[in-house]
């Protein structure tokens, strides 16, 4: 299975509780952060919800 990289890119302050939940879900905390992470259709959904505050390459 293919793997993706997620990279929080902006802040979570004054946005949703569901999207700061998805950000800890992803397992992403600071600005910069970096995970890695398999490329199914649960993952995508996510990075999809959040795609303003991350950015996504695949590996």
């Amino acid at each position: 299975m293919a793997k993706i990289k997620v990279t929080k890119v902006k802040s979570a302050i004054n946005r949703t509780l569901s999207q700061k939940r998805t950000l800890e879900a992803l397992g992403l905390k600071k600005i910069g952060q970096t995970v890695e992470h398999d490329d199914t259709p649960n993952i995508l959904g996510m990075v999809n919800k959040v795609k303003h505050l991350v950015s996504m390459e695949t590996v």
